[in-house]
């Protein structure tokens, strides 16, 4: 019998030095002054930012099973979510544009972040944004989230199309003790946030594992919610490379735990 092989590490890479592969998508992501936050670190700790360059860029982002645009976009949602990381917020809002990521795109990701963690961290998250655009001079296009339409009927659809049921089961076991919270889940994360045109569903699922991992309390919501980055055409391999990242923002415990809810939800699919 023919057991499949899980790759420990990327063949491709694990031979080069990890250092100069970590600068070099360091480089990417920071632009001119990508090392700034390495350096300043050189007078108390520069093992850390050794540390940071060798693991977190060379040994983690550098894998190729999702792509350093996802990715980075991942890390803003994940490091918005925590609320506790303003200047590496600000780093990466930065390193978004830098792969790529509109302005728009990038407060489409800070307005999620007000379902799974809260408008405190959604505030936070835009008010760092505001400052990085002004550095760069850009000049996002604003758009009021007005929708016209019933927000239920929109939510119900929005909901269907990523969950396929395990979001309105969800909703449905609310109805003995907290009905009116399956309605906001409902007409407010689906009908108005979710289901708003500035993400494709794919990239808005990875993005939101990513939140719920490095909030590391959201378990059943996260198996939730890798159910539906594989409905709407995320890959096992991609889910669990956006979990091993959240091991560099939020450390091992919460991609440990994630792993463990992702293992669940692959053997149950």
């Amino acid at each position: 019998m023919n057991e499949q092989k899980v790759d420990t590490f990327d063949k491709v890479t694990q031979d080069d030095d990890r250092y100069t592969r970590g600068i070099a998508i360091l480089q990417k992501v920071g632009g001119e002054n990508y090392d700034a936050p390495i350096r300043a670190l050189d007078d108390i700790a520069p093992a850390l930012g050794r540390f940071t360059v060798e693991f977190g860029y060379g040994d983690v982002l550098a894998r190729s099973n999702l792509d350093l645009k996802t990715r980075q976009i991942c890390t803003v949602a994940a490091l918005a979510a925590l609320g506790t990381a303003a200047p590496q917020l600000r780093y990466h809002i930065h390193g978004a544009r830098n792969v790529d990521w509109k302005p728009e795109e990038i407060v489409e990701i800070l307005i999620l972040a007000s379902v799974y963690a809260g408008f405190p961290a959604a505030l936070n998250g835009i008010t760092a944004a505001r400052e990085v655009f002004g550095q760069r001079g850009d000049k996002p296009a604003v758009d009021s989230g007005t929708m016209t339409g019933d927000r239920y009927e929109h939510g119900m659809q929005t909901l269907q199309r990523v969950s396929r049921g395990s979001g309105a089961a969800v909703v449905e076991s609310l109805k003995d003790i907290a009905p009116d919270l399956g309605r906001f889940i409902i007409e407010f994360s689906y009908g108005d946030v979710i289901g708003r045109p500035g993400l494709d569903d794919k990239i808005t699922e990875l993005a939101t594992v990513a939140m719920c991992t490095a909030l590391g309390t959201a378990q059943p919501q996260l198996a939730v919610h890798i159910s539906a980055a594989l409905n709407v055409g995320a890959t096992k391999e991609e889910i669990v490379e956006v979990i091993i990242q959240m091991a560099v923002y939020a450390g091992f415990p919460a991609a440990l735990n994630s792993i463990s809810v992702a293992r669940n939800v692959f053997k149950e699919r």
